[in-house]
């Protein structure tokens, strides 16, 4: 389902843990790190698509979750050439998204990235708010800063002392990372099985967090 334009309508999310940071994804079978995200399907709302992506990507259920925010417009980003499939060339441009930020009210073993038989992830990770941004695709960096930055001031604030609150939005030059960190290089192109944009990936998996493991 495209608009005139080209862009198919898609659902991007940010999930936070009780300490403010994000749910960082790892594309299966490469070593590309991203937020969970799908296509709209046709007579489904943003709302709904968010809930039916974050079951499929993350096995999480409404009950799991509350609604922070969500952008007030659609982000759109265009997808180049040579990750387009032949057939989808000459009309397919990329995405249009509406971001949703969420607030994790279960438990991390609520997570379970085997929900389905196709699987977007293969290892996962609590990441500061500000994810370094040079581990994402590069033609989706644009629009992951726009919705961090937008979305930032909604963040639930902490009661001890969070130095993204009281310094304000700032430029993804910072890298964040508590845990392990993607190094320069190893970004490969994501398969957007879903989404038509990009061909798979083949290289060894990260098994620092199994599938399920909620750590």
């Amino acid at each position: 389902m495209l608009d005139r334009e080209g862009f198919r309508p898609n659902v991007g999310i940010i999930l936070l843990n009780h300490r403010n940071e994000v749910f960082w994804g790892k594309r299966i079978r490469t070593h590309s790190w991203q937020f969970p995200q799908g296509g709209i399907n046709y007579g489904e709302t943003p709302e709904q698509a968010m809930y039916r992506e974050l079951h499929e990507e993350v096995g999480l259920v409404p009950d799991h979750v509350r609604i922070i925010a969500r952008t007030r417009d659609w982000l759109r980003y265009e997808v180049p050439d040579h990750f387009i499939r032949r057939d989808a060339r000459g009309h397919y441009r990329g995405q249009k998204q509406i971001w949703f930020l969420l607030q994790l009210i279960g438990r991390d073993s609520d997570m379970n990235l085997r929900a389905t038989n196709h699987p977007e992830f293969d290892a996962w990770r609590w990441n500061e708010y500000w994810v370094p941004l040079e581990a994402v695709i590069e033609f989706k960096r644009g629009v992951y800063e726009n919705a961090l930055t937008e979305l930032a001031r909604y963040l639930p604030r902490l009661n001890q002392h969070n130095r993204y609150l009281r310094s304000g939005l700032r430029s993804h030059h910072h890298q964040a990372g508590r845990h392990e960190e993607v190094q320069p290089g190893t970004e490969n192109a994501p398969t957007e099985s879903k989404d038509a944009d990009t061909k798979p990936g083949s290289n060894q998996a990260d098994t620092r967090h199994q599938p399920g493991s909620g750590s």
